[in-house]
């Protein structure tokens, strides 16, 4: 198995939620499939099928969060950057309407485009590796080919 690239800080992140999972939602779950058990038949118990699902949900990104902590290795962030690297902060500016976007890059398990941290993996983080200030990329998304301007890489 290929390592994941992640910042100590993601790692943390998975690793809290998976605690979390494992001491707190896990022991809940069970606690709550055992009362709706003791109100009987469990054909027509919506209390117990919708605990059997929470659990189902919670047994499967317990699996997930396991795989990716195993799969993950830390990469150290160590700037001042002068091209576009993992953790590297990257603004650019699309060429077509001047607005300018500012990402940090970052592995796939901490990417959240909602907090401008997008994927190494993604079609834009894989333009963007390697590539320096001024530097023009050309990406290929659902609305078509964008061009952008790398402005500043921190």
């Amino acid at each position: 198995m290929n390592a994941v690239p992640i910042t100590q800080e993601g790692l943390d992140a998975l690793k809290k939620e998976l605690d979390k999972l494992l001491k707190e939602e896990r022991p809940r779950i069970i606690k709550a499939i055992e009362e709706a058990r003791a109100h009987g038949d469990l054909s027509e118990n919506a209390e117990y099928a919708a605990a059997k699902e929470r659990q189902g949900f919670i047994e499967g990104r317990i699996q997930e969060l396991q795989n990716q902590v195993a799969s993950s290795q830390v990469e150290e962030i160590k700037g001042p950057y002068d091209r576009c690297v993992f953790g590297a902060t990257v603004t650019m500016e699309n060429s077509d309407t001047g607005e300018e976007k500012t990402y940090t890059l970052v592995g796939p398990y901490e990417s959240a485009p909602e907090r401008n941290r997008i994927s190494i993996a993604t079609p834009i983080g894989q333009a963007l590796l390697g590539r320096e200030e001024g530097d023009e990329v050309r990406v290929k998304t659902p609305k078509g080919v964008q061009e952008y301007l790398i402005v500043a890489i921190k």
